[in-house]
């Protein structure tokens, strides 16, 4: 983020726009990875690693995947 280099902790980015890539709203979501399980991961993530690979695992979220836009 553009604002990252100002602020005094660790920024996690949770969101996007990008509209005309999916034929709804919880497709785009789903595609540029900021659906509800990408968030609550994310946060996890930053909150505690180990409860973030319980949320992958939860949601059958493939961790190792390249990010769907650079396919």
């Amino acid at each position: 983020g553009l604002i990252a280099p100002h602020l005094g902790a660790r920024l996690t980015i949770l969101g996007t726009d990008g509209f005309g890539r999916s034929d709804t709203r919880a497709a785009l979501r789903r595609f540029f990875e900021i659906d509800r399980h990408a968030i609550v991961q994310a946060a996890l993530h930053a909150l505690d690693p180990t409860r973030a690979a319980e949320a992958i695992a939860r949601y059958g979220l493939d961790a190792e995947a390249p990010p769907p836009w650079t396919l």
